[in-house]
């Protein structure tokens, strides 16, 4: 699904314009990404949750030559499904 699809949808079953609807789904997602840029958990329950890990810089190889890399450290974003969305998911 996009977001453009989303926007549509949700549009259809609340009975929204199309603009009110791209507001609310744009909120969303700028709310989810300030959170997740100040380092905080974002859960949302029977959907999952967002989060940062803490990678630390270490040395890897350039896989073409061989050549020792050093990787900086970095936050990477993970999700995790919730219950929920996982039974919704494996049937």
């Amino acid at each position: 699904m996009t977001k453009s699809s989303m926007i549509s949808a949700i549009a259809t079953q609340l009975e929204l314009s199309r603009k009110d609807a791209e507001v609310a789904v744009n909120t969303v997602f700028d709310t989810i990404s300030a959170s997740l840029d100040r380092g905080d958990r974002v859960e949302l329950r029977g959907f999952g949750s967002f989060g940062l890990k803490f990678r630390r810089s270490r040395d890897g190889r350039n896989p073409k030559t061989g050549d020792p890399v050093q990787v900086d450290a970095k936050r990477v974003l993970f999700f995790k499904a919730g219950k929920e969305l996982r039974r919704r998911v494996d049937v």
